[in-house]
This record gives structure tokens, C-alpha cells and sequence, in this order.
């Protein structure tokens, strides 16, 4: 198989693993960002949150703003996976000149694992930070009183006013997040795969349905239990204002670190974190397994 047939397959497979992820987990995404970016005391719980969105903007208010994730989400998680699989590759192919790594030299170290699943992550930022970005904002605006009438509006606008860097606005806290945080999931979900082929002598496309969805629960938590005080931060960062005129808190990444210790304490890096928990298991086991199923009719 050629590495262009291999790259265009792993985009394909992953784009279809990001897709799923957004239909399942953005009612839980909606919830965690207003529980993070609201002032302290706004909710007393995830309950609260949800309930207070169904009753004053209606069930479609939990999937506000989906179309840019749907689309936008399903690009980065197929570059993940292309970056994933373009680094795995290139570990196999050194692990069959040192003689490691098996047979074929597909199993692949922690370290390995790790390096490669930042690289996805790090490749991944490029487009998460303006995708999560834009999210973000049509998901905090008011209701009665948007600023933006979709995601395109919303890019028009902020283009126009702030140009490429506010776009990018909280990209270094999307950087903190998102180099720890892959490195953890693809060395969580691959060790598991690896383990279950090593265990039971059978191939990747042999492994149960029902077992990917579990290792990609398991992946979720280490990710989120990696990376979340980073997520908080950007939230934080991307539902700033852009200036003190339009209500800008933040100076920067690190001050906005500084604030919420000294006005939160340790629990501000931690709130929105039941919604996520509970939102992890669905929305990345439904990836993997988007992921895995799509490779194995891509392979034939």
C-alpha cells in the first residue's frame, strides 16, 4: 500500500471518528463550557447548567454552534489520526532495522506511543484553536441578543476586527492542552489495543467493537485527567474579551492562570469537570470505534 493511499485512508477513518464524537458528546460540551466561562456562583451544579439551558433556550440549544465543530472537529480528529498513523509508521519501520518492536515492528513502545501522539496532538492544534474557538463563542453568547449569526459570521467578524491572531486567540493554552494531552490518550488506548492483540494472538481489525468503544472510554479519562486545568484556561482565554472595551479579563495565558488562583483557588481549575467525565466514555469510545470500523472497510 502506498503512503499516500495509507495517509488519505487514515484521514478518511478519522474524520468519520470525529464526526461521531461531536454528535455524542456536544450536548455535554455545551454544559461544561458554561460551567467554566460563567461567573463563580452562576451554577450550583451540571444539573442546574443543563436544566437552565433546556428551559430558557430549548433543546436545540445543546447543539448550538455545532455546525463548526461538526465540521471543524471532524478535520482535527482526521489529522490526529493521520499524524498518529504517520508517526506509528515511522517507529515501525525503525523498529525493523533495530530488530524490535515484534515481528512486523508494530508494537511500539510507551515512549514511542507518547511522541507520537503529541505529534497528532501539536498537528491537531493548527486547527482546534479557531474550530474550539469559534464553538466557544456561539456557545456563551446570549440568546436573546447574539453578536454572531453562525460560524461564519462569527469568523467574518472577529477576522475583521482582530485579523489571523484572534482566531487564534487562547493558543497557547490549546498548545498546553493539546501536546500532554494526546500523548496520554494514544499511549492509554494503543498499550490496551497492543495488549489485547499480544494476549489473545489475533490482529488489530479482530478486536471486538465492544472492547474499542471500552478502551476509548479509558483514553478519554486519561486525556481529560491530563489535561483539564489547561481546558479550563483556554475556555477562559477564548471567551475573553478582545480588548478592555469589550470586556477583556486576561492580559495573557499566564495571567489568566494567576487570577483564577487568587479568585477561585484550586477548585476554578476544576469547574465543568462532571459534564466532561460523564461526556468522555460516549464521545471517545464513539470515536475509536468510528475510527476502527472505518479502517476496516477502507481495508477491505
Amino acid at each position: 500500500m502506498s503512503k499516500k493511499s495509507s495517509t488519505a485512508k487514515d484521514l478518511t477513518a478519522g474524520t468519520v471518528g470525529g464526526i461521531l464524537q461531536v454528535l455524542v458528546g456536544q450536548p455535554f460540551d455545551i454544559v461544561k463550557v458554561r460551567m467554566q466561562t460563567a461567573p463563580p456562583g452562576t451554577y450550583t451544579g451540571m444539573v442546574q447548567c443543563a436544566g437552565g439551558i433546556l428551559k430558557n433556550e430549548g433543546p436545540l440549544a445543546f447543539y448550538k454552534g455545532t455546525l463548526s465543530p461538526l465540521v471543524g472537529v471532524g478535520a482535527c480528529v482526521s489529522i490526529q489520526f493521520g499524524a498518529l498513523e504517520y508517526m506509528k509508521r515511522l517507529f515501525q519501520t525503525r523498529n525493523l532495522r533495530e530488530g524490535t518492536g515484534g515481528i512486523d515492528g508494530k508494537t511500539l513502545s510507551a515512549p514511542q506511543l507518547a511522541i507520537a501522539g503529541a505529534s497528532a496532538g501539536l498537528a491537531n492544534s493548527v486547527v482546534s484553536g479557531p474550530v474550539e474557538h469559534i464553538r466557544i463563542r456561539l456557545q456563551t453568547q446570549s440568546a436573546t441578543a447574539p453578536l454572531y449569526n453562525g460560524p461564519v459570521d462569527a469568523v467574518r467578524k472577529i477576522l475583521q476586527q482582530k485579523g489571523i491572531a484572534g482566531l487564534y486567540k487562547g493558543q497557547v493554552a490549546t498548545l498546553w492542552r493539546e501536546g500532554p494531552g494526546y500523548a496520554s490518550y494514544f499511549v492509554a488506548y494503543e498499550l490496551l489495543m497492543q495488549r489485547e492483540m499480544a494476549t489473545k494472538g489475533i490482529k488489530r481489525e479482530e478486536i471486538a467493537a465492544s472492547h474499542t468503544i471500552l478502551y476509548g472510554a479509558i483514553a478519554g479519562y486519561a486525556l481529560w485527567f491530563t489535561i483539564y486545568p489547561a481546558d479550563v484556561i483556554k475556555s477562559r482565554m477564548q471567551t475573553d474579551g478582545f480588548s478592555p472595551a469589550t470586556g477583556q479579563k486576561y492580559t495573557s495565558t499566564i495571567d489568566c492562570v494567576r487570577k483564577v488562583i487568587a479568585n477561585e483557588g484550586i477548585a476554578g481549575f476544576r469547574r465543568g469537570l462532571v459534564p466532561t467525565l460523564i461526556r468522555s466514555p460516549f464521545a471517545n469510545g464513539a470515536t475509536f470505534v468510528g475510527f476502527e470500523l472505518a479502517m476496516r472497510v477502507l481495508n477491505g
